[in-house]
């Protein structure tokens, strides 16, 4: 059978991966799922076994032989975004998985969802255990803000929701800056979710035996407090977090590309993350800070999209792209339109 015309790609998260096999049709032969495969966590050595199991798994389902090299490999992958990084991954595949792919391309977990939804790119915008902004403009130029982690960034992540409430409840109480809003509600699931009865017992949860992930979910209980008790400590927090993510859009806004300003939709930011299913009550900061013209005077539409899809799809088509090939994505399958607005 020929090798030369299957195309993979690989989604790779801290907590799981997903791996595509297309032909140049842009069939799917296969879905793949597998675990994290962030080698800053788990190694290099161990990042490249696990995608090298997921393509002959891949292989396997699609009924391919073992030995059909893949044309091309696409990975978008989160910790790769250093270039050293993206290399020496390179190289290792090559080296110990022969048999694996004749090409492989590495980018960052940002360049993956915008591939998946867009053709020319676009901004996306991760806002889910932590945050990051990017924009990749037509001529393949990036610009980026934040995504430097919870100790220099992650604002408006489910990680910065959470640690911003525990500090107001902190505050508030030390009364050192009180809260203008009530505070009962939030500090009840605090001492429920962490399962404490005295907040100096949460020093242990940050320092001793910090998690991140874990502090992040009680961002969940936060949600459902401005949805269904509609406490305004909760809603304030989520607009909070509205504005400072739409203050990462200003953030790339001087380096977007005209190309991508003059679209009949608008600027298109591909939203990336559990805490975008608080839209409702973000909306409001969000929109407030895209209309100050002073601050924001290139942008005057912007449409807002879902993934539909996995990024699997779009480290496929950038693969391809690597060398010198497309694959044909259906972008209007892939990710759909849930708010558009005009400033």
């Amino acid at each position: 059978m020929s090798t030369s015309g299957y195309y993979g790609g690989v989604e790779g998260g801290a907590t799981h991966s997903k791996m595509v096999l297309m032909n140049a049709n842009g069939d799917i032969l296969a879905w793949i799922d597998g675990p994290s495969t962030n080698q800053w966590l788990i190694g290099q050595e161990e990042c490249l076994k696990r995608v090298n199991n997921m393509v002959e798994d891949a292989k396997s389902k699609a009924g391919l032989d073992s030995s059909t090299k893949l044309l091309s490999l696409g990975l978008s992958m989160s910790g790769a975004d250093q270039k050293d990084a993206q290399n020496q991954l390179i190289s290792g595949i090559k080296s110990k998985y022969p048999q694996c792919s004749q090409n492989v391309f590495i980018a960052s977990d940002t360049a993956g969802a915008i591939a998946t939804a867009t053709e020319k790119g676009g901004i996306v915008l991760i806002a889910g255990t932590g945050s990051n902004c990017m924009l990749i403009n037509p001529d393949g130029r990036a610009f980026r803000c934040g995504g430097w982690g919870h100790l220099l960034g992650d604002e408006g992540s489910a990680y910065w929701i959470t640690q911003t409430a525990i500090k107001i409840v902190f505050d508030h109480e030390d009364n050192l800056k009180v809260s203008p809003h009530d505070i009962s509600f939030v500090k009840d699931v605090m001492m429920k979710y962490f399962q404490i009865s005295d907040r100096d017992e949460l020093l242990h949860y940050f320092y001793s035996k910090f998690e991140k992930s874990y502090i992040a979910g009680l961002c969940k209980e936060l949600a459902q407090g401005a949805r269904e008790n509609k406490d305004k400590l909760c809603l304030e927090l989520f607009r909070q977090a509205g504005e400072i993510l739409a203050e990462h859009i200003l953030g790339v806004g001087p380096h977007v590309a005209e190309e991508l300003l003059n679209t009949p939709s608008g600027l298109q930011v591909v939203t990336v993350g559990s805490v975008w299913k608080s839209w409702d009550f973000m909306k409001e900061g969000f929109v407030n800070v895209l209309k100050d013209r002073a601050k924001n005077p290139r942008i005057s539409k912007i449409c807002l999209l879902e993934l539909k899809e996995s990024a699997a799809i779009g480290a496929a088509s950038l693969g391809a792209k690597s060398i010198k090939q497309t694959l044909p994505i259906d972008y209007l399958h892939n990710a759909s339109m849930y708010f558009q607005s005009e400033f």
